[in-house]
């Protein structure tokens, strides 16, 4: 069965739609700007469940994701419409005022205008984010400018959104009473930060050769990124910086992180350090593949991120 990511490439290839393969699509907008449109579902039993979140939790998640795709391409959120199918039965309650509630305040957090939308009744909730952004003329950032002897860093921690879900699964919850790592980890699941900020630092000191947000999980991600600018990739599995309580498969297949993994060329190694990114490896030629390094051996990194169509 194909995955969603080869249906995408033969949908490219069918209709040479060319412009289709970063985190936002880049529109012109005048001599000094262009504008990023990016848009998510969320999806009831897919996406998240109603027994796991709150309203306002949800609302959060909603926007950030999106948020999240802006920050990749290094621009600054202005935006935003927002469709909903609801029940029946949450109708009926406050369950959208305090969805709409999360929603805002983070929104408000980034500057972010409610511009429109839809409300529509469903069997079951869905959530169709559609954010849009402004960046420099000609200057978003890209997964495609990576090349040899770069430099490859990540924001944060990774692996902490899984454990998170793995812990949400297993009936943890939210609460002053939970320990502090699992009150952690469920909150990176539910309750995510986009990097906007160290996207628009990325732009603006012309950093990041190559960009794209964890979403997927670092191994589908990493690959995402070294097929579109047709590189390899050598990960140090001692330099990740695994979230506490989580695994190593965590942080390589997990997803749903939201920091950002960027290249950088040699010379500017340094001065992405300050900003508090962890280096976890290096861009190689697309013939040596992508790798991670362990105490013992190397193997390669197979993408096993999150496919919405492959059976778990």
């Amino acid at each position: 069965m194909r995955s969603e990511f080869e249906f995408i490439e033969s949908i490219k290839k069918r209709h040479k739609l060319k412009v289709i393969g970063d985190d936002c699509a880049v529109v012109p907008m005048n001599t000094q700007s262009d504008q990023l449109f990016t848009v998510d579902l969320l999806i009831e039993n897919i996406d998240f469940r109603l027994e796991w979140t709150t309203p306002a939790l949800l609302g959060h998640k909603a926007l950030a994701v999106s948020l999240s795709d802006i920050a990749a391409m290094g621009g600054m959120p202005k935006c935003a419409m927002l469709s909903v199918g609801i029940p029946q039965g949450l109708w009926k309650t406050s369950f959208l005022d305090e969805f709409y509630e999360g929603w805002h305040i983070l929104a408000d957090k980034f500057g972010v205008k409610l511009i429109g939308g839809d409300i529509s009744k469903a069997s079951e909730l869905v959530i169709d984010s559609f954010v849009i952004g402004e960046v420099a003329k000609g200057k978003a950032l890209l997964r495609s400018g990576a090349k040899p002897g770069d430099f490859i860093f990540v924001t944060g921690e990774i692996g902490g959104a899984s454990l998170g879900l793995l812990l949400l699964e297993n009936g943890t919850r939210p609460g002053p009473n939970v320990e502090a790592i699992l009150q952690n980890a469920v909150l990176r699941q539910l309750k995510p930060m986009p990097q906007t900020a160290i996207g628009k630092i990325l732009l603006e000191k012309d950093l990041a050769t190559a960009t794209i947000d964890l979403s997927d999980g670092l191994s589908s991600d990493l690959g995402h990124l070294c097929k579109a600018s047709g590189v390899g990739a050598e990960i140090e599995a001692s330099r990740l910086p695994i979230a506490k309580g989580a695994s190593l498969e965590m942080a390589l297949n997990g997803g749903e992180d939201f920091e950002l993994l960027f290249t950088v060329p040699p010379e500017r190694q340094f001065e992405v350090g300050r900003l508090g990114a962890v280096e976890i490896g290096r861009i190689v030629p697309a013939s040596s593949g992508i790798k991670l390094s362990g105490e013992k051996e190397v193997r390669n990194i197979e993408p096993k991120g999150f496919d919405h169509f492959v059976e778990r």
